[in-house]
């Protein structure tokens, strides 16, 4: 872990999420944040843009009906689901600007440092973020 989240506090990239889904490793660290979250002991948010990512990708790979099945589930999470704000729009906007992020990404790691949490994510790209706090899945 680095930077600067505060304990029990997380954001669930759609990686994460699409981990726990899949069932790969790590997903039992991902399984255990959400736990926590049920049980009152964390906070576990999500971005706004993940819910279309799952949707998107479970589709294309499993089916419109599996991609709706995993949207649905991901509502029924307890995870705090972040939606566009104008702070928001700006970090996002600010990060975008100076690292090599998909906007998806860009919107997501915004959410981290906004909700000041920890990101739990198997991506590279969210490295170099200055300031970020990361709780990194095996990378694939």
């Amino acid at each position: 872990m680095s930077g600067a989240g505060v304990a029990n506090r997380f954001v669930l990239d759609t990686s994460a999420l699409l981990t726990l889904h899949n069932d790969e490793a790590g997903s039992d660290r991902v399984a255990a944040v959400l736990l926590a979250a049920a049980e009152g002991k964390a906070d576990v948010y999500g971005c706004f843009i993940s819910l279309m990512e799952v949707l998107y990708r479970v589709w294309k790979t499993d089916g419109e009906a599996a991609g709706r099945t995993a949207y649905a589930q991901c509502l029924e999470l307890p995870i705090v689901w972040v939606h566009e704000s104008p702070a928001l729009l700006e970090r996002a906007a600010s990060l975008k600007a100076v690292h090599a992020l998909s906007l998806a990404d860009a919107w997501i790691a915004a959410t981290a440092l906004e909700c000041q949490a920890t990101l739990m994510h198997k991506d590279p790209e969210f490295e170099p973020i200055a300031g970020l706090s990361e709780d990194r899945l095996p990378y694939k």
